[in-house]
């Protein structure tokens, strides 16, 4: 892991997503790419011309300088970072400045679900998610530390889940975590027998990893929604993360034919990692 972004707004939420980029990137002597879109299309739209350049490189100065003391952090004198500012907020930058500068991970920080408000649909988040390449880290607190050992990572053992496992697998090698693999049986019509899950389970392993040395790291639980399967099962095994595949363009609504990879990151108490099918 050598280059890390995180995609501020001056907000609580991602400082805490600085902060642990930070201790990601002094763990693994990476770079941090600390990103700030400008909110600039109601000024381009109302001013008149010569009104909107004298406007806009006011704003432009402005944020620059935000920007500037925001960095001024004593968690960030050690470590290399590296200040991008995009002029337009259009979240599907984020994933072209991560290939232009071959990120390796992106981290954000989001408040979470709060009442019947969901922060996941239609969010900043959701958008990077959609559109990045690499694996999203998102946050909703302030970590003490980034030693995440323990990982859950929900499968439905699908051939398009094969991508993201290998991609999970990497990472979590790379930074010594354990991969726990859970499949959640549904009730009624989505009920699987267990012999139907173990050889679904088997194909998929098979085809992955190429042997069965992973089958000791496959748990099956019963439970009436996916969601509640996976969340209760990362609570059980105290897991540190909770890793999940998402489709790219479609989000998190496609994963397990439902919008459960949104609703587990939103009520997920502990870190979530995307990675795109």
């Amino acid at each position: 892991m050598k280059k890390i972004i995180v995609p501020i707004d001056f907000s609580e939420h991602s400082e805490f997503a600085l902060k642990t980029a930070a201790r990601l990137a002094r763990k693994y002597d990476a770079e941090v790419l600390v990103l700030h879109m400008l909110e600039m299309s109601d000024l381009m739209l109302t001013a008149s011309e010569g009104l909107q350049y004298e406007k806009a490189s006011f704003f432009i100065k402005l944020s620059e300088q935000k920007f500037e003391d925001f960095l001024k952090k004593d968690y960030l004198s050690d470590i290399k970072i590296t200040p991008i500012i995009k002029h337009f907020k259009v979240f599907s930058e984020v994933d072209d400045v991560a290939k232009e500068h071959r990120a390796d991970l992106i981290v954000m920080g989001s408040h979470g679900a709060s009442g019947v408000k969901e922060f996941f649909v239609g969010s900043n988040t959701e958008r990077v998610v959609r559109n990045s390449e690499i694996p999203v880290l998102v946050v909703k607190n302030m970590l003490n530390d980034v030693d995440f050992n323990d990982v859950v990572f929900a499968c439905d053992f699908e051939e398009d889940a094969i991508k993201p496992y290998i991609n999970a697998s990497k990472m979590f090698n790379l930074i010594g975590g354990k991969l726990k693999l859970v499949y959640v049986n549904l009730p009624n019509e989505r009920f699987k027998s267990s012999l139907e899950i173990e050889k679904r389970v088997v194909n998929f392993l098979n085809k992955a990893d190429g042997n069965l040395d992973n089958l000791s790291n496959v748990n099956y639980v019963s439970d009436y929604t996916v969601e509640d399967g996976v969340l209760n099962f990362a609570l059980k095994e105290g897991a540190d993360m909770i890793a999940i595949p998402t489709h790219g363009k479609k989000g998190l609504a496609h994963f397990f034919e439902g919008s459960i990879g949104e609703d587990i990151a939103n009520h997920a108490t502990i870190p979530v990692m995307t990675f795109k099918i």
